[in-house]
């Protein structure tokens, strides 16, 4: 049967950096950046928008089914800018407040929601 020190000298030495730096590194590793349970509504159609996600991956899917891919910026002020991005080519981008989530689409639509 192996021994401990066989079995560590056999990983190499960037995976024993990584572990290392993961454990003991006093920086975060994650961001800030607000993530978890969206849901947005068009003020107009009351067409809906829900997904969920943190930081550069955030999903969501409309009443329709097509899938918008997002991601999260944090400003200077410590607001959060999204954007949203549909395979068609249509952007939803919006910026949080200390209410929820204003979202503004292509076509001047207002979006509002939350994160839970």
């Amino acid at each position: 049967m192996p021994s401990l020190y066989a079995k560590v000298a056999s990983v190499p030495s960037y995976w024993l950096w990584m572990i290392y730096r993961g454990i003991f590194k006093k920086k975060r590793v994650h961001s800030k950046i607000p993530g978890g349970f969206f849901s947005f509504e068009e003020e107009a159609t009351t067409t809906r928008l829900y997904g969920f996600g943190h930081g550069d991956h955030l999903r969501l899917r409309d009443e329709f089914g097509n899938i918008w891919r997002g991601s999260a910026e944090k400003n200077a002020d410590e607001s959060v800018r999204y954007t949203f991005r549909d395979p068609n080519g249509h952007t939803i981008t919006g910026v949080t407040d200390s209410s929820g989530i204003v979202l503004r689409d292509g076509k001047g639509k207002t979006w509002r929601g939350f994160i839970d």
